[in-house]
C-alpha cells in the first residue's frame, strides 16, 4: 500500500517504518525522487515531510495504484 494514500504527506521516519527501510535509505531515495520532481519537501524543525508534487497526474495516478 502506498504511505501517500493516507496521508497527503509523511516523514521520512514514517515513510521508512511503512516500506521497512532504514532512515538512511529512505531518506537517499526519496532525496532523488525530490530531485527528479516527483516528491516536494518541506523541512519542520529536526524532521523533513514528503508529499507528491503536484500537478503530476501521471504520478498520481501510478501511486493510486499501488
Amino acid at each position: 500500500h502506498s504511505v501517500f494514500k493516507k496521508k497527503k504527506e509523511s516523514s521520512v521516519g514514517d515513510i521508512a517504518e511503512a516500506i521497512n527501510l532504514s532512515f538512511k535509505a529512505t531518506s537517499k531515495h526519496l532525496g532523488m525522487l525530490t530531485n527528479v520532481d516527483i516528491l516536494e519537501k518541506e523541512q519542520r524543525s529536526t524532521q523533513v515531510f514528503y508529499r507528491i508534487a503536484p500537478g503530476d497526474k501521471l504520478i498520481k495516478h501510478v501511486i493510486s495504484i499501488l
